[in-house]
């Protein structure tokens, strides 16, 4: 980050653009310069109440105040305030037990997996394929066998991308997706399309600011190979009814990708119910390490498919001039795979399930409510998607511009003034921006283990930045 002493400029017109000069500083809605001094200056919180709703008192702790007790990182002040961690849409924070899962593997039985017949090996082998199971369970999985453990979701969208699409899609075939995808569930099908021939077909937006299934339906016809949508947006908080969905792409006979990245951390998800052929998530945003994620696949779809990468464990036998392939899931996991990592995130769903994905659902949408409510109280506050209702699920998310400020000096006077981590920039959603009129907006995004009293400081602390940002100085 750059000190707090360089400078930014930003025109009033544009909250997308930045101006000349660079560095951290900040502007106000005149379009002038402002200089924050080299020390962290803390804004003095808003004295006057916050116009938002009353938090009744709760005859007993909340799931965030039970939970944050289990991660260390949240115990933390910077210049006197008290961290408040409201990035979980890019990343969730990791309870204690995970890294105590870690450093035993790497501390007590650190080994390949698979190939050997060592008591390390079988330790390391067996941990390894039981956190398989556990992803397996956590999702209903009807086989372990299903699961395929990648990098990451977006590694597990190229692996469909280029083992199932560019041997099924050709020129004339077509691709549904929504403006509201990751970048993750657009490049990887860009490229398949480049190579295939296949267009491209885009889902746009309600006047609520949701993805427009009715326009999804009508854009599926027979030329329609693969739907790739999200089930929660990580940008609008919207989700989508992801088994009427399966059923109008099978009466085509389309397959379907779901993006579960910002659904499987926070609520209960039944493939099986759900129908979808492939699913994917990552571990890094449901309390597991980074540098792992899974795909779930349907088990006859992943053996008709061939392989995504070549080299050891995915081969039966190798001959001088080709190869045999291993059954799935090993076809699909070329080389050494993330074994600490994978066994980090077994010990992640125990945790998860002990809590319980119900109670942690629930808690969130009431702490989603109270997000939203409280956030749009803020005067000359924007928010993106659509306003929670008894019927219709919103993420505890929020992204919000405010008028004539940009997203990241927000964010950067949220950080550097009141210790309060939230996200700015385009949240690797460029389409759906563009779709929206904007450059960029700021995202608090929520987990189980966040408070009502935090979202309270983060409203308070943001009504501050606010009055700093745009008063004359």
């Amino acid at each position: 980050m750059a000190t707090a002493a360089s400078l930014r400029y930003l025109p009033s017109s544009s909250l997308g653009s930045r101006g000349p000069g660079g560095g951290v500083a900040v502007a106000v809605a005149r379009g002038g310069l402002v200089r924050l001094s080299s020390s962290r200056r803390r804004g003095a919180r808003s004295a006057a109440g916050v116009a938002a709703p009353s938090r009744e008192a709760e005859s007993a702790a909340s799931l965030g105040d039970v939970t944050r007790v289990d991660f260390p990182i949240l115990h933390q002040e910077f210049d006197g305030s008290k961290l408040v961690y409201f990035d979980n849409g890019a990343t969730s924070q990791k309870p204690s037990c995970v890294m105590k899962t870690l450093d035993e593997y790497y501390r007590s039985y650190n080994s390949n997996v698979h190939r050997g017949i060592h008591v390390l090996s079988a330790k390391a082998t067996d941990a390894y394929e039981n956190a398989r199971k556990k992803v397996a369970n956590l999702v209903n999985a009807a086989d372990s066998r299903e699961i395929v453990f990648t990098r990451n979701a977006t590694e597990a969208i190229n692996l469909v991308a280029y083992s199932w699409g560019l041997s099924n899609l050709k020129q004339g075939d077509e691709i549904v997706l929504t403006v509201a995808e990751h970048h993750s569930a657009i490049v990887p099908w860009q490229f398949v399309s480049q190579k295939t021939g296949a267009t491209l077909k885009y889902v746009g937006l309600t006047k609520e600011e949701v993805p427009d299934v009715e326009q999804l339906k009508g854009l599926l016809s027979n030329k329609t190979k693969i739907v790739v949508v999200h089930h929660v947006a990580n940008v609008l908080g919207s989700m989508l009814p992801i088994e009427d969905i399966v059923t109008w792409s099978n009466k085509v006979g389309a397959k379907v990708l779901v993006d579960a990245c910002q659904s499987v951390p926070h609520m209960p998800v039944n493939v099986q119910e759900l129908g979808a052929d492939f699913l994917v998530a990552s571990s890094h945003k449901m309390c597991g390490p980074t540098g792992v994620g899974f795909l779930h696949g349907k088990l006859d779809l992943l053996s008709s498919m061939e392989p995504f990468l070549g080299g050891g464990e995915m081969i039966a036998d190798v001959f001088q001039d080709k190869s045999t392939y291993a059954e799935p899931p090993s076809r699909f996991e070329a080389g050494t795979p993330a074994i600490g990592e994978a066994i980090g995130l077994g010990a992640a769903i125990d945790y998860l399930s002990q809590i319980g994905m119900q109670k942690i659902h629930e808690y969130e949408k009431e702490l989603a409510t109270y997000l939203y409510e409280s956030l749009i109280s803020v005067p000359n506050v924007r928010i993106y998607g659509p306003a929670p209702c008894q019927t219709d699920h919103r993420a505890p998310l929020c992204s919000f511009n405010v008028e004539n400020v940009h997203p990241t000096d927000i964010a950067e006077i949220l950080d550097l003034q009141h210790g309060v981590a939230i996200r700015s920039g385009h949240h690797c959603a460029q389409i759906l921006h563009r779709t929206l009129g904007i450059n960029a907006s700021a995202r608090a995004s929520l987990h189980f283990y966040n408070t009502k009293e935090e979202v309270d400081v983060f409203v308070d602390a943001l009504r501050s930045t606010i009055d700093f940002l745009t008063s004359e100085h």
